[in-house]
């Protein structure tokens, strides 16, 4: 399993409920929602991730455990060769 650090950005693997950031209203996160890990729980089997507007305005804020997220990269990882 690929290690999620704090600040990594993380898309959801399934659909989640949540409630809407700070009105409480209840909300569906659909597969494939990115968010922001804030906290990190129990040496990485949870996390606490930040879901946010374009502009940058938090509606949602879950905790959430590992194997419901799929770490995002935006640079190639290493290549490993067979030799």
């Amino acid at each position: 399993m690929t290690k999620i650090n704090l600040h990594d950005v993380v898309a959801l693997t399934e659909d989640t409920k949540a409630q809407r950031f700070p009105y409480g209203e209840a909300l569906l996160l659909p597969a494939g929602l990115v968010g922001t890990v804030v906290e990190k729980y129990n040496q990485g089997e949870a996390f606490e991730v930040e879901f946010a507007e374009k502009n940058g305005e938090a509606y949602a804020l879950i905790t959430i455990e590992a194997e419901k997220l799929f770490l995002l990269r935006f640079e190639p990882a290493e290549l490993a060769f067979a030799s």
